[in-house]
């Protein structure tokens, strides 16, 4: 690791323009200042641009802005990572906020701990509209999300251990944090692969856990960014479409990590995906009818 590495903050946008100068201004805002921004954008109708624009004109750290026709939410991602020069990506969603000290913070964690790949911190919830009781239940139920497994340190390391939990598919899901959460060394995209496109709502944390099986991560456990929540976000948006890519959750860790797991879960993953498993139940069942009295 380079003394002063160049982060590339990458922001996908598509049709932000209501909230994409709050995150734009905590850019300008970070005390880190080795930075340079890149802008994907899925074709926006609004005035995106324009707000991209008028913000590349009056910063002095490289901007680069690149729109193009409409590819998806994980084509998105992954553009923005192709476009960036910097040895750290660090992602920004257009409707969420870093705190000042975000990327400072982020960069001394990998200096003091090498060995990790990633590095994850909490989040703070700005609620758009009224407060209501499903929005106070999301929070509840997704507002911390190492509840599992968490031990009051001031930062936790993550290892292929959680795999082997009980309690690993329980929820939430995503153990690690949305993509606003992480800064991750860009190399690590040769040994993982980039965001599963094929995917909507699961494609992060798969991705997250990806990374965990060749590196450990760190969960720095205080908020650094605030995590926006209101209707027109990408997850709302996509449940309200019934785009429920969450059922291939389970055949994903079946094809990639079924040994990592805890031997129940194995099971439990075998019985549902595996053909041969299925076979050698049925043999053994008619084993007993034949010579089990």
């Amino acid at each position: 690791m380079s003394l002063n590495p160049l982060i590339s903050i990458c922001i996908p946008t598509y049709n932000g323009a209501s909230f994409l100068e709050e995150a734009l201004a905590s850019v300008i805002a970070q005390s880190y200042k080795n930075i340079e921004v890149v802008i994907s954008d899925d074709h926006s109708k609004d005035d995106t641009l324009k707000i991209c624009r008028e913000f590349k004109e009056k910063v002095s750290f490289p901007v680069r802005i690149e729109s193009h026709e409409p590819q998806g939410i994980g084509a998105n991602w992954n553009n923005a990572i192709r476009l960036a020069n910097g040895e750290y990506i660090k992602f920004l969603f257009q409707d969420d906020v870093l705190a000042p000290t975000c990327i400072s913070e982020m960069l001394t964690v990998f200096k003091t701990t090498p060995a990790i790949g990633m590095v994850a911190c909490k989040r703070d919830f700005i609620v758009e509209g009224e407060h209501t009781p499903l929005v106070d239940n999301w929070i509840k139920t997704y507002g911390n999300l190492q509840q599992q497994f968490e031990d009051n340190k001031s930062l936790l390391i993550i290892d292929q251990t959680i795999f082997k939990r009980i309690d690993f598919l329980n929820v939430p899901k995503n153990k690690i944090g949305e993509p606003t959460t992480v800064l991750f060394k860009k190399s690590i995209i040769d040994e993982v692969g980039f965001f599963d496109e094929n995917l909507k709502q699961i494609l992060d944390y798969v991705f997250c856990y990806r990374v965990l099986k060749h590196t450990p991560i760190a969960i720095i456990n205080k908020p650094l960014i605030s995590f926006r929540l209101h209707p027109e976000q990408a997850t709302n948006v996509n449940r309200s479409k019934k785009i429920t890519d969450y059922e291939d959750y389970k055949r994903i860790l079946y094809l990639e990590f079924l040994p990592l797991l805890h031997k129940d879960l194995q099971i439990q993953l075998r019985k549902q995906f595996s053909k041969r498993y299925k076979l050698q139940q049925r043999v053994l069942k008619k084993i007993k009818r034949t010579f089990g009295k």
